[in-house]
């Protein structure tokens, strides 16, 4: 599934080319997504142009005026800009141009991904009202993180991939921070020190700003705006990497379950 990281990098490579740009026909191919293409948004978001690009946790919002498309990427969703665009293929859902001939399209095999309309951005929308702060935020801070935990019984972890607690942190991502932390998964949450929890800060960002750089991670089916892969995957000190040695002790690495989702883990370099 692609997150923050791959969310980001989507973004980015997009940006540039709809911002400023006029909507001239869109072809919904499929509606069948996690949630139905909603049966008007052809009508709706037609000869409106884009003003910018955002992302918020792991959804993208194309604003136009006080409205917004809101787009989640699923599990194997990609979004890519064309100027001469393949022949469509199954997977192939909706293809947005635009008055350059630029072609936005959106590709799902599993079809977990969304794409929706905001009526207006000022008053939220359900999908986003819950969310946390940003792991880029000065708001999501040592401080935060102490007051959020006290009573959290459950595995710290599972506390970072919370979107209420912050947004946008994934698997992938949790377990690489808790790496460099120093915190074992499953240490409970209000059992980690306030110093601790300000090293998990430190440590969230440096993962994601590293995997923004790397151009993310490609483990199925995830691709830039351009089609590029990532490689971020070339670089991870834990997460499926169990029975390798550890990078930093060569020690094995360790694998658990938790919250229904594997847990990478160095026993000697995060002790607890």
């Amino acid at each position: 599934m692609p997150e923050l990281p791959e969310v980001e990098i989507t973004r980015r490579g997009i940006a540039p080319h709809v911002i400023g740009r006029r909507v001239e026909r869109i072809d919904v191919y499929d509606r069948r997504l996690r949630w139905p293409v909603p049966a008007d948004l052809e009508t709706r978001l037609r000869g409106l142009t884009i003003d910018r690009v955002d992302r918020r946790s792991k959804y993208l919002l194309f604003h136009v005026g006080e409205a917004a498309l809101l787009v989640h990427l699923g599990m194997t969703g990609t979004l890519r800009t064309w100027h001469d665009p393949p022949p469509r293929k199954p997977h192939d859902h909706v293809d947005i141009t635009f008055d350059d001939g630029t072609v936005l399209r959106y590709r799902d095999p599993r079809r977990f991904g969304a794409m929706l309309w905001v009526a207006s951005t000022a008053d939220g929308h359900p999908l986003l009202d819950a969310l946390g702060p940003e792991p880029f935020d000065a708001a999501f801070d040592a401080d935060y993180l102490w007051r959020v935990t006290r009573r959290r019984h459950a595995a710290i972890k599972l506390a970072l991939m919370d979107n209420r607690v912050v947004t946008g942190v994934g698997n992938i991502y949790a377990n690489e921070a808790l790496f460099r932390a120093g915190i074992r998964p499953s240490t409970p949450a209000n059992r980690v020190s306030k110093a601790r929890l300000a090293r998990l800060v430190v440590a969230v960002r440096a993962v994601l700003e590293a995997a923004i750089a790397k151009g993310g991670s490609t483990l199925r089916d995830f691709v830039g705006s351009d089609g590029a892969a990532g490689y971020f995957q070339l670089e991870y000190f834990v997460y499926a990497r169990a029975g390798a040695a550890c990078r930093v002790c060569k020690r094995p690495i360790r694998q658990s379950r938790l919250g229904q989702r594997s847990s990478f883990y160095c026993a000697h370099c995060q002790p607890r």
